[in-house]
């Protein structure tokens, strides 16, 4: 996995002191043999695809997930979204939903693939950055979110006016990394079916361009199709 590096040069700066810590050493090595010996998502390739898409610079707006799909063929290591030509799953299709409401013109789309909005400047991280096929939280426990909690805790210190969307309640949890007195965090229950409480009607994505405005910021163009 010590391979798998992101390019972004200032990723790679900012991180260099958590790649030499002992956990990621250790981490490194369970991952190295999960994908020795399990079918595990995303491909190793795209691990930290989250952070290689988005540089630290460009970073307007972070969205936290919790581990990756594990289904074949979905993961593609940002948070909710999945690899083109693959069905859109049931959160994210709540997405689309609520965007079709809050953004005028927003039509959902057929793929799933988030990388457009990646490359404008939205983190997609999930908290878990690797899963066993068929087997959803099963690296939870291998070290990740001392990496992810990393990376949350570096845009928060080191950017102003970030928008941090968070749904579901572990996201929510992931509020006390973050500054709220120089971003804006966004909170709502989780985009699942299954989940209680209120997703849709919170308008975070015109919210979050309304704000990324007021700061002289370029919005975000939510549109995918």
């Amino acid at each position: 996995m010590t391979s798998q590096k992101p390019d972004p040069s200032d990723w790679n700066q900012l991180l260099k002191p958590e790649y030499e810590k002992a956990y990621f050493k250790e981490l490194t090595t369970r991952v190295d043999e999960a994908y020795t010996n399990q079918e595990v998502f995303p491909p190793k390739p795209l691990i930290l695809n989250a952070i290689r898409l988005c540089a630290f610079k460009d970073v307007k707006v972070v969205i936290i997930g919790q581990d990756p799909y594990h289904n074949p063929g979905q993961a593609n290591g940002l948070s909710f979204s999945v690899n083109s030509g693959v069905a859109v799953p049931p959160s994210l299709k709540n997405i689309f939903k609520e965007l079709e409401t809050d953004i005028p013109g927003f039509k959902a789309p057929t793929s799933g693939n988030l990388e457009a909005w990646a490359k404008q400047g939205v983190l997609m991280l999930n908290a878990v950055l690797t899963v066993q096929a068929n087997l959803p939280g099963s690296h939870k426990h291998f070290g990740w979110q001392h990496f992810t909690d990393a990376i949350i805790q570096l845009v928060s210190d080191h950017k102003e006016h970030v928008v941090f969307l968070l749904w579901g309640a572990f996201a929510i949890s992931k509020s006390t990394l973050i500054d709220g007195n120089k971003h804006l965090v966004l909170t709502a229950a989780h985009p699942s079916p299954l989940a209680r409480g209120a997703f849709f009607g919170s308008k975070h994505f015109s919210k979050t361009n309304d704000y990324l405005i007021k700061h002289q910021l370029k919005p975000i163009n939510w549109q995918l199709s």
